[in-house]
């Protein structure tokens, strides 16, 4: 018992640090996961709408859940294991319900049920893991008791040991794409504490179970006597046989489970008595005391009768009817318990023998539908109290005769006594029910009043809903609603409604980097030493000169897609003297490359003679900088003759051939062909024929340059030299990567630095014909080409109009914006500047510059703004970046508006979209809404356009000739190939393997889905699966054909290109795919396994063999990589850990007596220091002596010569970092390290840069970033590792990839944008992507999954529709506004094609609106009014803003921040911990798993669990939620209408259907489901429990209470519960951690006690301080409220009272986060 304690502390120190994430992070396609059947059975046994004994009702609590997981793309399979049974042996009523449950699963739904597996410690199970390695597993982390909760431990322990996640069943929350969940990664120590007590843990477990045995051994003892487990089972067996006999023709598994259960627990109860007559007697007992504490049998003979009606009910009751019962509330008599109990063993051993039925006809649908013991109460009520009053009520003859059908065969597998008659129901006047002075629930009172609606008289609502506003109940104008109705002035953005006084807006309260109107000169200085910064970081990323830009007139552009038309017959004197110019020019660089060639050419040559290799390298840097085509071509000729000549000799005196020359020489062959065919002559040709010929390519040369036909002898000289291998063979296999791509050999005049491609040159024709775009195309490809063209073209046209580009993160706005000040310059007015930033953090110069960059928020805020549409109206071309964040997980809806806001054209870029088409056609629909919107507008405003206007006004929408058209430009090919590889340890060594692509597809994957779009193969890899091909079908054929050397794309070409080798791929894997789909499927399968590497399951600790991965890359000259983790803790630790790798190196090859030198040269030069300053203190004091003059210089040389000393004495080897020194000049390294000299964590990335190691995460500031970003493009630092932020957009281009670590965030998207980033364009020709302890089965679903479809979000929010009321009612140009708001409203990208979601939507803007009214925020035109700034400012901390303000208005912060004297300013520090309370519980809410309250670990500086609110402000939040939920529920009631009823029958996974004709002839079923009132609004499942509409005004209220097909759910109710109870009811508390870091300041404190990563609490602080300081900014311009918040500038950094800092630790907050 000790150690199971033991192993919970463990479990229990692990739960606070789970993260609670998204288990589906964007598409969950990629993994595959496990859930633990008996977690699944108890966290919905234990939900709160469910009452004991309602089977159907639990099922669909179980399918709601599974087909949730199902439709956001979840693959799982779930566990019930042998052992988890006997934990239920001291709840006999959950035994059937168990066993009944997995035969539901196994029979009615497609979901893989694994029922074999014994226990978690089983061979079996662990195999099953290796196998299939999923990346979690759901399991609850407490049972029914402390014994099932040891089982589920011993899971979670194992789980761990095998490297798979657990994921707790408790605490999840679900949403329309997503659901939510705490995951417990496994670590090392997890992993570690399992293989240091493996032995005591099989002990502890085989300990456990023997004790759950006997507990069962005497719960059958109790009730059985001595019939024992074999025996029952044989029993049920027999009555199962018995029936058989008498219903030959097979049965329904309810009528099969009564009449048997019924006859079964009859005989055992007639044997119990017995047993008990027989141990009385034998005891002298007074026989008629015991007969009086057990029940008759007669009595139990009634009770079954009872159940045998209520199943008949069951059969032919259809849900609409049962939906209505009566809920009984009385609970059963003890009397009975006993029989009950017994009954339900029975009912457990009767479906445990089901399997004996396989050759009987038993229709299992309705396994989910056996019993329910609710209606059974029901039942019993009626007879034993209705019937006996008088009340007599017929069954009707059909549930008559079924019932007496069964009961009369309950009678006869009973065999051995009489039983009675089928009627009279009751024989017996026991009462089975306990007396309850209510007994029926009363569910009228709980009916939710229809609050009706309050009419509002506003355009835009008319516009939106009308169509649905004459059907819907209005309140008339003397109904108290209304008439109680808030009455405050108009809410206006300028001026405070109650203070008068300006208000700023969301954009003017973001922190401005720059003051714009400041002439201080020390201020301008440090914006040029800014910009001067930006330029060297923008270089960083790309080597372009920036250009100076003059506005001019726009003109016409061809269409340079199109041929060029011919030119003019004759030539114009202009004309011809450029053309000379131009040839003058030109003969002048060829001169100067002549030149230049003359003077590097012998020493290259030279150096080629040396080394071959190196030599090539350095004329190949020379071919880079070649501008002359006659130079470059003569310099391929000296490459080639060098080569041979190394050929040659090489071949001359080695037995095996080194292949990189003869690669070495072909490149050169194929160079000059392709590039040069023009110039080359006879003798060169002549060259390359005899090339060919001396590599063994005969056929070749002879096309080439056709010859005699040699002479044995001179052939048999020639052949030794051969490579022996065909000449297209060794072009794929060893010349893959160097083959040449097919690119456009045409200048396009719009493009100075280099050729663009057919699909560039579209995208450009996209820019000049004003269109927009959805442009999908690889990572590196050059998509982001355009975005600069579209620049430069808006930034031509004037000085107004604008260009905004949206970038996801700060890091991509940071990054693009300093690519655009240094591409571009340009002279502009005073006061304007080029390029402006605006993130919620801060911005300069957004609205007076000409190119914008910015996050999505942000450019909402613009968008939503009333008073900013002029500069709106300026917007000529939006760039969204990254576009597929459209179906990401935070901020996915404000992209949505976006793109449905704008009325210009944009640019949508992405990498990973799998639907295109779909979000082409939405954009389409859109721009298609714009054009009917433009042509209104221009007919009303015709006459204004006719009117004088200021010579200074922007260009209208309609001055700009604009296309509504969007363009959809696709691009799959990468520039370089892609190559993976595995790295797995052995012998305490890492090797890497090749991991062939199609090794991760199955023959089924193929046949179903075909080849993965972007599954390509390298030319090498390619030639291996023609290989693997012919090897397993030695029959193939079509051999001969597909033979590479025979292969008709490759006939008589002396040079293969990438166009051939992916014509040749493509044909293998159409080859492959027939072989599958005509009946040679069993041969594609060997090749796809042949292809496949061996599995590797490393047991050693991966996390200590990093630094070796690291230097085995260095080795293998694959550095720089990025390494990819997902924990911002094992992102710095695995750098730090590489470094300590590093020292220890150098520490163990430094000599022995360094340090001792090191020591006495810092010594000497301390003393020649002093010498230096003594001697110059006396030098200016006396005349200058030239004897003390030299004395001086000498002492100066020495501390020279003593510093050089010493820097070589502690000089970094080369071997023991990964820095390039040459890459960067010492100069510009110490300005990108001076930069973080007092951030957070500038000491450590300096400390890593120095050995080449960084590391790049989300909780880094942007400057720490840019150090690690410019380093890494410059060359210096080779290592760095980080989170999948890198991923998105950043440029950071590089050699190899690595996945160092799973994760439920490593997905298909992921993968794709992370794997993208190996290979630098220009410089690597093929990337190399490894996995590093990533399990092989994750691998292969990442390789084969698609990227994930972008799915609409639920659209809006209450804090949203104010804001579109707000710009709709205060717009400067009110008909824009309000065309801008509907389309937000209408276009939403959930509800495209789908009216039925339209009209839900259209119901839920209605219910905002009637919401916002009644709080005050908007009058009954639809102007906003009140605190309606607020609410909108904090539309980020929805519902938290809602219940602020509403707290700010009831006078509660009045109350609280009293002044400690009247007239003062200071607060006491109770008031003050009190406040940032209330504010924690609003803006900082982290919930914790329930289960970490059992802790008993000792904290010590932070109190961890955040107090509740105090009761004031708890009595308020309660009376805020009760009206919001009674708003909401009745918002439910009208929106019910839309369900589909029929699916709302069916059960959501199995879709077993319980609709049917309602029986009408019985007068029991009428009378007893007569509530028909109160439930509209739930499912009909849900009402089986005896719940109601009502009960949707409870607290927590879970989603599937709702009907599902209505497509909403609660987490659209803007509610805030001040307690959270997860889904087996126990309470989620708050982390303190806000309030903790208020009282302490430290934020160790936070990471120590309350369980938070480092980064991720100064995250969370950061915006704590945002929110606080937000609120401050505001409220300080309401003179009445201003002062309720006085200290909140110390929460914000805005104090300049140095002891206030002193004394209030959250300022540090804002310092830490502002540096």
């Amino acid at each position: 018992m000790m150690f199971l304690e033991r192993m919970s502390q463990l479990i229990l120190s692990a739960v606070p640090r789970a993260e609670y994430s998204s288990l589906f992070n964007d598409f969950v396609e990629s993994e595959f996961f496990l859930i633990d059947g008996d977690s699944l059975l108890i966290t919905c046994i234990c939900e709160k709408s469910l009452k004991p004994g309602q089977e159907l009702h639990f099922f669909y609590l179980v399918e709601y859940y599974l087909m949730d997981l199902a439709s956001k793309g979840g693959q799982f399979a779930i566990v019930f294991f042998k052992d988890a049974e006997y934990a239920y042996f001291n709840f006999p009523e959950l035994l059937p319900l168990r066993t009944a449950l997995i035969l539901h699963l196994q029979h009615n739904t497609t979901i893989d049920v694994r029922t074999k597996f014994s226990g978690c410690l089983s061979q079996e199970w662990e195999a099953f893991l290796e196998d299939t390695y999923p990346y979690y597993l759901v399991v609850a982390d407490e049972g029914l008791n402390h014994l099932q909760t040891y089982l589920f431990n011993f899971l979670i322990t194992q789980s761990w040991a095998m490297k798979v996640n657990v994921v707790l069943s408790s605490g999840q929350k679900s949403d329309i794409l997503r659901l939510y969940a705490y995951l417990m990664p496994s670590s090392q120590k997890n992993q570690k504490f399992f293989k240091e007590n493996k032995k005591k843990i099989e002990s502890a477990y085989k300990t456990l179970i023997k004790q759950l045995e006997e507990y069962r051994i005497s719960a059958l003892e109790s009730l059985f006597g001595k019939l024992k487990w074999k025996n029952m089972m044989k029993e049920a067996h027999e009555t199962i046989s018995q029936l058989k006999q008498l219903w030959p023709e097979g049965s329904d598994i309810r009528r099969v489970l009564c009449v048997t259960s019924c006859s079964l627990s009859l005989r055992m109860y007639h044997h119990f008595l017995e047993n008990r007559k027989k141990t009385t007697s034998d005891e002298k007992t007074n026989i008629q005391e015991v007969e009086s504490n057990c029940l008759a049998l007669q009595e139990m003979e009634d009770l079954c009768k009872l159940h045998c009606l209520s199943v008949v009910f069951l059969l032919h009751l259809p849900l609409s009817q049962r939906a209505c019962t009566r809920f009984i509330t009385s609970h059963w008599t003890k009397n009975i318990h006993t029989f009950l109990e017994m009954k339900k063993w029975c009912e457990y051993f009767i479906l445990s023998n089901i399997n004996i039925c396989e050759f009987w006809n038993l229709n299992l649908i309705h396994l989910s539908d056996l019993s329910d013991e609710l209606l059974l109460k029901n039942i019993a009520f009626y007879y034993e109290n209705e019937n006996i009053e008088g009340l007599h009520l017929n069954l009707g003859d059909i549930i008559m005769k079924d019932y007496e059908y069964l009961w009369n065969t309950v009678s006869k597998l009973v065999g051995k006594f009489a039983v009675g008659k089928p009627f009279p129901l009751r024989t017996t006047k026991l009462y089975f029910l306990e007396k309850n002075p209510s007994p029926i629930k009363d569910t009228f009172n709980e009916k939710i009043p229809n609050l009706g609606f309050i009419s509002m008289s506003c355009e835009l609502v008319d516009k939106f809903v009308g169509d649905l506003l004459k059907d819907l109940p209005f309140l008339k104008s003397d109904d108290p609603i209304v008439t109680s109705l808030v009455k405050q002035k108009e809410f206006d953005e300028l001026v405070h409604w109650h203070s008068h006084r300006p208000l700023s807006d969301d954009y003017d309260r973001t922190k401005c980097q720059f003051d714009e109107k400041s002439r201080d000169p020390r201020y301008l200085r440090y914006v040029q030493k800014y910009h001067v910064f930006q330029r060297f970081y923008g270089n960083s990323l790309e080597s372009v000169s920036p250009k100076l830009v003059v506005t001019q007139a726009v003109k016409p552009k061809n269409n340079f897609s199109e041929p060029k038309k011919k030119k003019k017959a004759h030539e114009t004197k202009a004309e011809i003297i450029t053309r000379e110019n131009k040839k003058r020019l030109f003969a002048k660089e060829e001169e100067k490359e002549e030149k230049k060639w003359s003077v590097l050419s012998f020493s290259i040559e030279e150096e080629m003679k040396e080394n071959l290799n190196s030599g090539i390298k350095n004329l190949e840097d020379f071919l880079k900088s070649c501008k002359s085509n006659s130079v470059k071509f003569r310099v391929e000729m000296v490459a080639l003759t060098a080569c041979l000549k190394a050929w040659k000799e090489h071949c001359r005196g080695e037995t095996t051939k080194d292949l990189n020359i003869a690669v070495q020489m072909m490149k050169r062959i194929h160079s000059l062909m392709e590039k040069y065919p023009e110039l080359l002559q006879e003798a060169d040709q002549q060259l390359m024929a005899r090339c060919l010929k001396y590599l063994g390519f005969d056929e070749l040369a002879s096309s080439l340059y056709p010859t005699q036909v040699a002479r044995d002898d001179i052939k048999k000289k020639i052949d030794k030299y051969s490579i022996g291998i065909g000449p297209v063979r060794f072009q794929l296999q060893y010349m893959g990567h160097y083959l040449i791509r097919d690119e456009r050999k045409d200048p396009d005049p719009r493009v100075q630095d280099f050729i663009p491609d057919t699909w560039q040159r579209e995208l450009l024709d996209v820019v000049d014909n004003n269109e927009s775009a959805v442009i999908v195309a690889p990572t590196s490809s050059g998509k982001t080409y355009a975005s600069y063209y579209c620049m430069e073209k808006v930034l031509k046209e004037s000085s107004e109009g604008v260009v905004v580009y949206v970038a996801p993160t700060k890091a991509l706005v940071n990054q693009v914006a300093a690519t655009v000040q240094n591409r571009f310059t340009k002279n502009l007015p005073n006061g304007e500047a080029l390029c402006g930033v605006f993130t919620r953090d801060y911005r300069h110069d957004a609205l007076n510059c000409q190119v914008l960059i910015t996050v999505p928020a942000c450019f909402e805020i613009l968008l939503l703004a009333p008073h900013r549409q002029k500069w709106v109206k300026r917007i000529r071309y939006v760039i969204f970046d990254e576009v597929h964040c459209l179906g990401g997980e935070i901020g996915a809806e404000v992209w949505e508006h976006l793109l449905v806001m704008i009325r210009c054209p944009f640019l949508a870029l992405s990498a990973t979209i799998s639907n295109p088409q779909h979000l082409t056609e939405w954009l389409q629909s859109v721009k298609h809404y714009w054009k009917q919107e433009d042509n209104t507008l221009r007919k009303n405003t015709a006459l204004k356009k006719n009117a004088v206007c200021c010579a200074n006004s922007p260009k209208d929408y309609f001055q700009i000739k604009e296309s509504y058209k969007v363009r959809l430009v696709l691009y799959g090919e990468r520039y370089n190939d892609l190559e993976k590889h595995i790295c797995s340890i052995k012998h305490h060594d890492i090797c890497f393997d090749h991991f062939h692509p199609c090794a991760a597809l199955t023959t089924d994957h193929i046949e179903k889905y075909g080849f993965p779009s972007d599954l390509t193969l390298s030319p090498r890899e390619t030639i291996q699966l023609y290989d693997t091909m012919f090897q397993f079908w030695e029959s193939w054929p079509r051999a001969q054909e597909f033979d590479p050397e025979k292969f008709i794309h490759f006939k008589n070409k002396t040079v293969i290109k990438k166009l051939d080798a992916r014509k040749y791929e493509e044909s293998l894997k159409a080859e492959l795919t027939s072989w599958i789909k005509n009946g040679h499927a069993e041969e594609a399968k060997m090749v796809l396994r042949n292809l496949s590497p061996d599995s590797v399951f490393s047991s050693e600790n991966m996390t200590r063999m990093f630094p070796l991965l690291v230097e085995k890359l260095r080795k293998m000259e694959k550095l720089p990589a990025i390494f990819f983790l997902f924990s911002l803790k094992d992102v710095e630790e695995t750098a730090n850990r590489v470094r300590s790798s590093l020292e220890k190196k150098q520490e163990s090859q430094r000599p022995p007596k360094a340090d001792k030198e090191a020591h006495d040269i810092t010594n000497n030069l301390r003393k020649v220091k002093k010498s230096i300053e003594k001697q110059r203190t006396i030098d200016e004091k006396s005349k200058k002596n030239p004897r003390k003059m030299d004395q001086r210089l000498i002492s100066e040389a020495e501390h020279s010569n003593l510093l050089k000393i010493l820097e070589k004495n502690l000089e970094i080897p080369q071997e023991c970092t990964y820095a390039n020194q040459k890459a960067i000049d010492t100069e510009t390294l110490q300005m990108v390290f001076d930069r973080v000299k007092f951030a957070r964590k500038g000491a450590e990335l300096k400390a890593l840069a120095e050995r080449g190691i960084g590391y790049h995460h989300s909780s880094l500031s942007f400057k720490e970033k840019q150090l690690v970003e410019i380093l890494f493009r410059k060359g210096f630092i080779r290592v760095v590792t980080a989170t999948g932020t890198l991923a998105l957009g950043i440029n950071m281009p590089c050699k190899s990839v690595v996945f160092a670590q799973n994760s439920i965030y490593l997905d298909a998207l992921n993968y794709r944008q992370m794997s993208g980033r190996a290979g630098r364009r220009g410089q690597d020709l093929l990337g190399d992507v490894y996995f590093f302890d990533i399990p092989l089965p994750k691998i292969e679903k990442l390789i084969k999954s698609n990227v994930p479809e972008l799915r609409g979000q639920f659209p809006l929010g209450i804090t949203l529709v104010l804001r579109l009321m707000l710009l709709a009612s205060k717009g400067d140009d009110p008909e824009d506004a309000k065309a801008k708001v509907l389309s937000v409203l209408k276009h939403s990208l959930l509800s495209f094609k789908k009216p039925r979601v339209m009209e839900m939507l259209k119901l839920y803007f209605l219910f905002s609106l009637q919401f916002l009214v009644k709080q005050g925020y908007l009058d009954q035109e639809g102007k906003p009014m009140g605190f309606a700034g607020l609410v909108s400012h904090l539309h980020y901390h929805e519902p938290s803003n809602l219940v602020f303000v509403s707290f700010l208005v009831k006078g509660l912060f009045h109350n609280l921040c009293q002044p400690t004297r009247k007239d003062s300013k200071h607060f006491s520090q109770d008031v003050m911990e009190k406040l940032v309370l209330v504010l924690a519980n609003l803006f900082g809410r982290r919930l914790l798993p329930a289960k970490f309250q059992d802790t008993t670990v000792k904290f010590y500086q932070s109190k961890v669990f955040l107090d509740d609110l105090p009761e004031d402000f708890n009595d308020a939040l309660h009376e805020y939620n009760m009206d919001v939920t009674k708003a909401f529920a009745s918002f439910l009631l009208n929106v019910s209408k839309l369900a589909d009823m029929k699916q709302e029958y069916q059960l959501p996974l199995s879709k077993i259907n319980f609709t049917g004709k309602e029986c009408e002839d019985s007068e029991l079923v009428s009378h007893l489901m007569n509530c028909k009132e109160g439930r509209v609004a739930i499912s009909p499942f849900v009402c089986l429990s005896g719940n109601s509409d009502g009960d949707l005004l409870q607290p927590n209220t879970p989603n599937h209470v709702i009907l599902r097909t209505i497509g909403i759910n609660h987490n659209q109710a803007p509610v805030l519960w001040s307690q959270v109870f997860d889904n087996q009811g126990r309470r989620m508390p708050l982390n303190a951690y806000a309030l903790d870091f208020y009282k302490h300041g430290s934020l160790t404190g936070l990471v120590q006690d309350n369980r938070i990563h480092e980064g991720a609490a100064y995250q969370l602080l950061k915006d704590f301080a945002l929110t606080i300081k937000s609120i401050r900014l505001y409220l300080t311009l309401v003179s009445h409220v201003g002062f309720l918040f006085p200290s909140l500038a110390e929460y914000s950094g805005d104090s300049n009272n140095s002891k206030l800092s002193m004394d209030i630790p959250i300022l540090r907050v804002y310092y830490k986060v502002h540096p």
